[in-house]
């Protein structure tokens, strides 16, 4: 792309001249389709509309394109280069197009106030804009502050309203706690430290017990939200939380309880955790609590969609403020992957009288649609600071005398009902170092890596192995592949050769067939390939062919068509009336019986379903996959593939996610020289409102 394709005319001072240059920009790739049609649908709605509303309306598509709930207006014209995150080699073009745009701030604000398609709807006012405009069913609203001005469809603006009203109110409605009876649950649950069960466990005597603190904390509000890295004990930390609701509710009838999580997978790995956790607890608890009937009654963990029951075909669920759920309990895992809207249903349909629990990691990536609702609810989760009154509540709790009233006290009152887990099981590991160093590198300092083992004689079970130029390429990962690497063998010739070693009996017994199935679909989620992009050759969708040939070479795999016994799948779109969601994972095989048809299986914890392959419309390979798609998965053996020249997709929140998948071994595929300390260094910053209507 260069100045030479820079559109023409570059004074837009009309309606045509600038649709006509929006579509020039969307021809040069910086606008999508969708943008700039934004554009002219704002026209159609109004006709005399200045180029500021038509311009504005298509970056603010472009904006929400990217995961963004809004379009700020001062860093429009201060960085738009940064704001719009536009390829590096349009810069000099965006310059001279965009100092020819006949506005500036604040002419933007006022072009958009004097718009009859915008509602001002400031949550700050100023003596220049007193109060907010009526709804009128505006399309465009213009709120943030008078001094920040941010633009956002309507839709997103409601979406963010929702979600601070509903937080704000179950948070600052504390709720009365009979702290002796706490006090002595609390201690039953989380008895007094031993030494830590093995070396990487780094536990510091002194440490304040945040588990338990996060517990006491979620008895006295409607919300309460608990963040933390990998083997942090989210999901431990909810099962007591459980128990100890269980043993404090003081209605006649049981406590309802559901177990949500934005994909199948991650749903199915919260209860499995949740049981293993609940059946421990009950020996320990002996007949103090019978957790196996709450066990019973909880039923199995769904997604968010399933819990709200989705409409086929519309935005629309069963559960909403008008009929809502019927729960005393939600504990939601994985919540960073919650987009705007989809919290914002959640909220609504949860009733005021319910207690929500969030759990989720702050520092892995956002949604793949709008909004970063988990980051923006723990901004400044990791100061440790309280007032006096919740310092006084945690003492009388649990015992725990935090000493931090030095500490700038928390200020709002979700960041009282927020906890941050701070010591990982396995944070000492290789992995769990990278992970951590990649968390706190800075944006002008270089990678602190930790001391890798050598590639051949490495016998730390967590190794973590590097290739970089010239020894990386897309065959390396091909390699990796089909068999592994050293000292981690873990491969796709594991739930290959379970296929292609069945024995006769598996499609003549339906019991056999079924042990079977669920052995190959646990074999094939030991690895996976996970890339930072979806297009060229470290795409995705590039790898998944290759990867596809090169185990047919080897004879382990018979691709034939479209459908094939062995094919990995994703699906990429919900389907209800199927009882398939977006992200879940099977593997395409045989049926039992005399027809022997193709129906893809996935696998929830020891759940097993399948799906005629006929009726699946929406799916992909999935041998790779982006980093976005594996949230709420481990994997033993985990590829993290990183391109060749630099991507503004790879991010500090996505190397951290990728590279806290892997449980075992890591494997990272540089296709330049450094691609990971750079992506390190370079942190994605979503755009919200949300931050200022929580105080935040």
């Amino acid at each position: 792309m260069t100045d030479t394709l820079t559109p023409e005319p570059l004074l837009p001072t009309d309606a045509a001249n600038t649709l006509s240059l929006l579509n020039a920009w969307t021809d040069l790739g910086w606008l999508r389709r969708l943008d700039s049609a934004m554009a002219a649908f704002v026209h159609d709605l109004d006709p005399l509309a200045p180029p500021a509303v038509l311009v504005a309306s298509a970056l603010l598509t472009h904006m929400e394109g990217r995961g963004h709930s809004c379009l700020p207006l001062a860093p429009l014209v201060s960085q738009p280069k940064d704001l719009l995150a536009w390829p590096g080699d349009s810069h000099a073009a965006l310059d001279r197009c965009w100092a020819a745009l006949p506005v500036r701030h604040p002419d933007w604000t006022a072009a958009l106030l004097a718009s009859p398609l915008v509602r001002q709807a400031f949550a700050q006012p100023s003596a220049a804009h007193p109060q907010a405009q009526a709804d009128c069913g505006q399309p465009l609203v213009l709120g943030g502050s008078a001094e920040a001005p941010l633009m956002f469809l309507r839709r997103y603006w409601h979406d963010e309203q929702t979600v601070a009203s509903s937080i704000l109110a179950r948070t600052r409605a504390l709720r009365a706690v009979d702290s002796a009876a706490a006090r002595g649950w609390l201690d039953k649950l989380f008895p007094a430290r031993s030494a830590p069960a093995a070396p990487d466990q780094l536990v510091p005597d002194a440490a304040p017990d945040w588990q338990k603190i996060a517990c006491a904390l979620a008895l006295r509000a409607g919300l309460t939200v608990i963040t933390g890295g990998p083997g942090t004990g989210k999901t431990y930390t909810a099962a007591r939380l459980l128990a100890l609701q269980l043993a404090m509710h003081g209605s006649a009838s049981p406590l309802k309880v559901a177990l949500a999580a934005p994909t199948g997978k991650a749903a199915a790995r919260l209860r499995q955790s949740i049981d293993d956790s609940l059946k421990s607890l009950q020996v320990s608890l002996g007949e103090d609590l019978d957790l196996d009937a709450l066990t019973r009654r909880i039923g199995p963990a769904k997604t968010v969609h399933a819990l709200l029951g989705a409409r086929p075909g519309t935005r629309q669920f069963k559960h909403n403020a008008a009929h809502p759920l019927d729960l005393d309990l939600l504990i939601v895992d994985e919540t960073s992957m919650v987009h705007l809207e989809m919290m914002a249903a959640l909220l609504a349909a949860l009733p005021a009288t319910a207690r929500l629990i969030l759990l989720g990691d702050k520092d892995q990536l956002a949604s793949v649609e709008a909004g970063a609702v988990l980051g923006d609810l723990c901004v400044g989760a990791e100061d440790e600071g309280y007032p006096q009154s919740t310092l006084d509540y945690v003492q009388a709790t649990t015992g725990i005398g935090l000493g931090l009233s030095q500490a700038p006290a928390r200020s709002t009152a979700l960041a009282q009902q927020t906890v941050m887990l701070r010591h990982s099981r396995r944070f000492g590991s290789v992995i769990g170092q990278l992970a951590l160093a990649v968390n706190s590198c800075p944006a002008d300092a270089p990678l602190r890596w930790p001391a890798l083992p050598d590639a051949a004689s490495a016998q730390d079970r967590h190794s973590v192995w590097r290739l970089q130029p010239p020894q990386a390429r897309p065959d390396s990962v091909l390699k990796l592949a089909v068999q592994g690497r050293a000292q981690a063998s873990v491969s796709y010739a594991n739930y290959l050769g379970l296929i292609n070693a069945r024995p006769p009996a598996v499609l003549a017994d339906e019991v056999a067939h079924r042990a079977w199935a669920i052995s190959v679909l646990k074999a094939f989620e030991q690895f996976r390939i996970l890339c930072a992009v979806h297009d060229g050759p470290w795409g995705d969708r590039e790898l998944n062919r290759q990867v596809q040939k090169a185990l047919a070479d080897t004879g382990a795999l018979k691709p034939s068509g479209l459908w094939f016994v062995g094919r990995p799948i994703m699906v990429t779109r919900n389907d209800a009336a199927l009882g398939v969601f977006n992200g879940d994972v099977g593997v395409v095989l045989p049926a039992p019986g005399a027809g022997r048809a193709l129906r893809a299986y996935f696998l929830d914890g020891e759940t097993l379903r399948s799906v005629a392959v006929s009726r699946l419309a929406h799916v992909e390979t999935a041998f790779a996959m982006t980093v976005h798609k594996s949230q709420g998965s481990e994997f033993e053996h985990t590829v993290l593939v990183l391109p060749q020249g630099q991507s503004e997709g790879a991010t500090k929140e996505l190397v951290y996610t990728g590279i806290t998948r892997a449980k075992t071994w890591l494997s990272i595929v540089e296709g330049e020289p450094d691609a990971l300390a750079a992506a390190a260094r370079r942190r994605l910053r979503r755009v919200s409102g949300l931050r200022l209507l929580l105080g935040g």
